[in-house]
């Protein structure tokens, strides 16, 4: 735990999050001071070894540390599964910096604490919390938008922290923060006028969306990774997934997968994965690659577990 002095202390994944930066996505712990679980450090005269700059964009990763730069940015240090360093340059927006620190630095600072970081949408249903994964553009939180609209509730936008129970290996995923990401083109088709939301940096099409009304904040157990792909078949449709492709989809839908290796985490990914795949449903969700197919992938997904009770 760190102590802390004179910060807004949030709540995402479980952890305490004191912050020298704004973070408007997350809810407020009513406390600046006390002790937090993760500690994030803004300081534009950090620096974090060198050669970081000559090589945008590239995770390096040392004694367990993660370093990234990003060009009229930041340059952004991971460590310990603990402290989330942030050093910006003079011509950094403050809306894409939080983007890196939810997005990246939360991703790569889970991994450090053994979360395995899922990189898709989480809903409830029925007690318990649906993985919808995919590519980027697969529509993963349009499909969990459509959900919301249904009367469910999320549980977790883009990155999702999968743990596995100390007594006996169940498999939880932890709500996040209330808030997803949807193109334009989403909003529309549900009906929810632009105007309304913030957009998100770099991205004028895509916006914040506020869902406190509609999100779980308790941790629910897994209960099936579900994966969206467009195809150009006509109508939707789910399949299973094999026992032997379900390590490999896993694999691929791990947030940031490329630094398990370079943290060393490939022997505790594989027997995460191995949990998961062997006790949560796995299934193939596709939809044609045109069209609005959110509300029957809805009613298909639905009827299919109803199936499997």
């Amino acid at each position: 735990m760190i102590q802390t002095e004179n910060k807004v202390v949030y709540k995402a994944f479980d952890l305490s999050i004191a912050s020298g930066m704004e973070l408007p996505e997350l809810p407020v712990i009513h406390r600046s001071t006390g002790r937090a679980d993760v500690e994030i450090i803004v300081d534009p005269a950090a620096r974090f070894g060198a050669g970081l700059e000559s090589r945008p964009y590239y995770h390096d990763v040392r004694n367990g540390e993660v370093t990234f730069h990003v060009p009229g940015n930041a340059n952004y240090s991971i460590r310990e599964g603990r402290v989330i360093t942030v050093a910006p340059l003079p011509s950094a927006d403050e809306g894409l910096t939080r983007l890196y620190v939810l997005g990246t630095c939360m991703g790569a600072l889970l991994m450090q604490r053994r979360k395995y970081p899922l990189h898709g949408s989480a809903v409830a249903i029925g007690g318990k919390a649906y993985a919808i994964v995919g590519e980027s553009g697969a529509g993963k939180s349009t499909l969990a938008s459509a959900f919301i609209q249904a009367g469910y509730t999320l549980v977790s936008d883009d990155l999702i922290s999968v743990s596995l129970s100390p007594v006996d290996e169940t498999a939880v995923i932890t709500p996040s923060f209330p808030q997803q990401k949807l193109w334009r083109e989403s909003l529309e088709q549900f009906g929810m006028e632009t105007g309304t939301y913030r957009s998100i940096y770099g991205r004028e099409t895509k916006y914040s969306v506020p869902v406190a009304t509609h999100y779980c904040a308790q941790p629910l157990p897994l209960g099936g990774v579900i994966e969206l792909v467009k195809t150009e078949e006509p109508e939707v449709s789910i399949h299973p997934i094999s026992k032997l492709d379900r390590l490999q989809t896993l694999f691929r839908h791990t947030f940031r997968h490329f630094l398990i290796p370079r943290l060393g985490l490939m022997e505790w990914h594989f027997q995460t994965s191995a949990a998961i795949a062997g006790q949560a449903a796995m299934f193939q969700l596709r939809r044609p690659a045109g069209g609005f197919t959110a509300p029957q992938l809805v009613s298909l997904l639905l009827e299919n577990l109803r199936m499997e009770e």
